[in-house]
């Protein structure tokens, strides 16, 4: 990880270290880079935030003024940005979201052609110019200046191609849709009208600092609550850019990344569609999911953390299922990225087809007592590398004694430690974790 790119792109405070004159840079740059030896076109979406129209309009100036012309996708998903740079041969995509962050958060995505995430050499040199490590990049002039194009039949085209990758009519199916406030409140429920469904809708009122506010993936509960009241048939939550998607079955209960994996995966094997028999997730993946998975003769591999990590095994692999336990789940023969709709029409696949509810196909998946805390700290390598946090992680294994394992990391996009613990026995969980953390506030790590 960078300086400024981490695993998720540059990601900061809006106008505190992620300021509008950065944004501008990295246009400058990009569309410097891009844009040697023929006119760069770059495109850019953003999600709600007040602060994504101030950091589009500065990306657009920088890419504008070395050159570039700029379609523009205005409100739409991480994952739309990724497939409209591909299916329309862009030179790169830019996507302005904190993700699942709150709103006075913001981040830039930089997408390479292929609709993947831009290799380090790339964002290593943007970095250097944010710095001044390397000489100023030239203006244009004249008719070399760029411009800016109103793109939203991009948005609207892949819209299209959501629709068209389902296999069967929702006609009949209540389906309830938690949108954020963010990039889906104009996707969703169109996807799911188009396809049949009685669709439900909730948090699709962004006003710019609402976004992920008590709603969308990381307050699932909100649509638990929401399906049991209604009496729906399946739920659906996003995050901010729609990467993201969680499940809510017919009861209420969550249906997590891990879970939406097994029942996908197990649909696959069942129709000898999982190619190289194996499904990669995550260091963060529960210890049940490559228990259920080894029942199936199903082969589970775990990357680091990010979803980036995940789509390089694949793609080198050639696998064709994976992702996180948080949503992000990546269906590599039809998109480069976690795409939290795209995951909606899948599981919606799974159910329709095997006509069953969503309940049976996780049913034989047992998790582990999992428990997870995020610590808010001063300095992320600081705390990670403290020798205290250390030996009071090695005093919670030895708790564990074999049964279970603790995983203490960073977070790559937030000032936060992750201090997990996984078991068989829940308070055994809990007294692991909360002795890491207590660590952490002894050694004054906290913020």
């Amino acid at each position: 990880m960078g300086k400024y790119f981490e695993t998720d792109g540059f990601r900061g405070e809006a106008n505190i270290n992620l300021t509008v004159d950065h944004a501008f840079k990295v246009g400058r740059y990009i569309g410097y880079y891009y844009g040697r030896g023929h006119k760069a076109k770059v495109v850019i979406g953003k999600d709600t935030r007040l602060s994504s129209y101030m950091f589009e309009y500065a990306l657009a100036a920088g890419l504008m003024a070395s050159g570039a012309d700029v379609y523009l996708l205005h409100v739409t998903t991480t994952p739309s940005v990724a497939y409209i740079a591909r299916i329309d041969e862009f030179d790169c995509g830019i996507m302005i979201t904190a993700s699942h962050n709150p709103y006075q958060d913001n981040g830039i995505k930089l997408i390479n052609g292929k609709g993947e995430k831009m290799s380090d050499d790339v964002t290593d040199m943007v970095e250097q110019y944010i710095d001044g490590l390397i000489p100023e990049v030239p203006y244009a002039t004249g008719d070399k200046i760029g411009k800016t194009v109103d793109y939203a039949s991009g948005r609207n085209r892949y819209i299209g191609y959501l629709i068209s990758l389902a296999t069967q009519s929702y006609k009949g199916i209540k389906v309830g849709l938690d949108c954020a406030n963010g990039s889906t409140w104009m996707i969703a429920k169109s996807v799911f009208d188009a396809l049949g469904a009685q669709t439900f809708v909730i948090n699709n009122e962004p006003n710019g600092t609402n976004v992920n506010v008590n709603a969308g993936s990381t307050h699932i509960d909100v649509l638990q609550k929401f399906v049991k009241e209604k009496g729906l048939d399946i739920g659906f939550a996003f995050d901010g850019d729609a990467d993201r998607c969680l499940a809510v079955d017919e009861n209420g209960n969550l249906v997590d990344g891990d879970a939406i994996m097994y029942l996908y995966g197990a649909y696959l094997k069942k129709r000898d569609k999982l190619l190289t028999n194996t499904i990669v997730g995550t260091v963060m993946s529960n210890y049940g999911l490559g228990k259920a998975l080894e029942k199936l003769d199903i082969d589970l591999m775990q990357t680091k953390v990010g979803d980036r990590f995940v789509y390089e095994a694949m793609r080198n692999g050639g696998h064709v299922l994976g992702g996180e336990n948080s949503g992000h789940i990546i269906f590599s023969k039809y998109a480069t990225t976690g795409d939290g709709m795209l995951t909606a029409i899948k599981v919606m696949q799974a159910m329709l087809e095997q006509k069953q509810p969503l309940s049976k196909l996780v049913e034989p998946l047992v998790f582990y007592p999992q428990v997870l805390k995020n610590v808010r700290v001063i300095d992320k390598d600081q705390a990670l590398n403290n020798e205290k946090v250390q030996q009071a992680k090695k005093e919670a294994e030895e708790m564990l004694a074999g049964d279970g394992r603790i995983l203490l990391r960073k977070s790559g996009t937030e000032p936060v430690i992750r201090v997990m613990a996984e078991c068989s026995r829940q308070e055994l969980c809990d007294k692991c974790v909360d002795h890491i953390v207590n660590a952490l506030k002894a050694e004054n790590l906290v913020k």
